[in-house]
Order: C-alpha cells, then sequence, then structure tokens
C-alpha cells in the first residue's frame, strides 16, 4: 500500500532558529515525524512531516506534536495556516480590537506601507504612510525634533520614537510604526553599521522601540527591516490588547 505523506507548517516571529531549536530539542528525534526548522528573513518556519497509510493517519501523527510546539511557542506564533502572511495577522489584530494604524518609513522607503496595503480589506484599518527619508522630512512631516537629530543622529533610537508618535498624531491612529536604519551598502560608520536598524511602535501614547542588527546587501536588509517592523508591532498589540 502506497504510503501518504502530509506537513504542517508553524510560523514563528521574534525568536531565532537557535531558540527554537534548544527549546524543541527533545522533540527532533520523534520517529513518526520529521521536524524541520527553517529560518529566513527574521521569520522562522517550523514544518512538521508525517507519512502513514492514509491521509488521517497522517494528521494524527502530526496533531499531538503540533499541539506541543504550540504551548511551548505561545505567541511567537503568527499562523499555522499556509495563507495567512505575517501582514495578514496584524491586521487581523487590528480588526480584532477595533484599532487604526499608520507607518512612518526612512530606510524602507514604503516597503512597509506596501505590505500591509497587500491585505484585502485593509483600508478600514490603515489610515497612512508616512516616507521621511531626509532630516527635513522628518521635522516637517513628523514633529522629529531638531535638537533630537543633532543630538542623536537620524538613526537612533530616539528618533525613531519621535517618528513613532508624530505618525500616530499625524495621521490620527491608535498605532503606528516607524523605521529608521542604515540599508547600505553606504552611510555606515563604526558607530552606526550598515543593518543597524531602530524600529518604533507607538500605541495609545506609549511608544516602545528596538535596535536590530541586519546582515545582508540592501534589498535583505530592508526585508528584514519589514518583517521586523510587523512582529515588534504585533508583539506591542498583544501585549497592550489580548
Amino acid at each position: 500500500m502506497d504510503t501518504i505523506t502530509r506537513n504542517k507548517t508553524i510560523k514563528l516571529i521574534g525568536i531565532n532558529e537557535a531558540e527554537i531549536r534548544t527549546s524543541i530539542s527533545d522533540l527532533i528525534d520523534n520517529e513518526n515525524v520529521n521536524i524541520e526548522i527553517k529560518p529566513f528573513d527574521a521569520k522562522t518556519y517550523i514544518i512538521l512531516t508525517a507519512s502513514a497509510d492514509s491521509e488521517e493517519a497522517a494528521k494524527d501523527l502530526i496533531k499531538p506534536v503540533s499541539k506541543d510546539i504550540k504551548k511551548r511557542f505561545g505567541n511567537y506564533i503568527y499562523s499555522t495556516k499556509e495563507k495567512i502572511s505575517l501582514e495578514m495577522s496584524v491586521v487581523n489584530l487590528l480588526e480584532k480590537n477595533e484599532l487604526t494604524i499608520s507607518t512612518a518609513e526612512s530606510c524602507t522607503g514604503g516597503l512597509l506601507a506596501g505590505r500591509i496595503i497587500n491585505v484585502p480589506g485593509v483600508s478600514d484599518v490603515y489610515k497612512e504612510g508616512f516616507i521621511t527619508y531626509t532630516n527635513k522630512s522628518k521635522r516637517k512631516t513628523l514633529g522629529v525634533n531638531k535638537s533630537t537629530l543633532k543630538k542623536y543622529g537620524a538613526v537612533s533610537m530616539q528618533t525613531a520614537k519621535e517618528m513613532a508618535f508624530g505618525a500616530a498624531l499625524e495621521a490620527d491612529t491608535d498605532v503606528s510604526i516607524s523605521v529608521t536604519g542604515i540599508a547600505g551598502p553606504d552611510g555606515g560608520t563604526d558607530e552606526k553599521p550598515v543593518g543597524l536598524v531602530y524600529i518604533g511602535v507607538c500605541i495609545k501614547d506609549s511608544v516602545h522601540v528596538e535596535e536590530f542588527r541586519f546582515s545582508g546587501d540592501r534589498a535583505n536588509v530592508r526585508e528584514q527591516t519589514v518583517v521586523s517592523a510587523l512582529g515588534l508591532a504585533r508583539k506591542c498589540i498583544l501585549e497592550h490588547f489580548s
């Protein structure tokens, strides 16, 4: 009798491959279910594969392992469905909590806004996006203080904070995401190398900012920034509303 092979993908954000591998090391040698950990960009997929005499039997082998993994990783998991992307999961959270969102971007130049806008029906939650590539536009559009830019620079935690707050204020949204960084290939220094990015999330006048250091070429840095921005927004929304 031919065997039937089935798989299930568990999608995670905000936790790296090494941490995942350590957390499920006891499951890796499962005789019935093959576990593959696949990182790319700033996301990680855990792919479970099982073979059996029937589709139902293969699914039954996967179910307990999947349940165990879900319990271990909790909110790090943004989807277990093939068609649900990270941006969809963020939009779903916004809709669930009746929240609106705006974006303020520097090094990603609208890539983050475009990713969010790709989600059907997003007009109910996404209100406005700002591309503030220069210091002048950061000051004029978002109200970033000239003194902040002079003291800390455009790529800084302080600037990301003021960008996020300014976007939320200007667009009148419940949530805003800000991004400022050095995508390369030029512009890096010893103190602020290529790949240094600050991402801010403003929710109800409270701003959380995190520093990231990405590797790769310009396109890779920008893509990792977008993914991490969506992941951080999701994390902050869950902490505030779920």
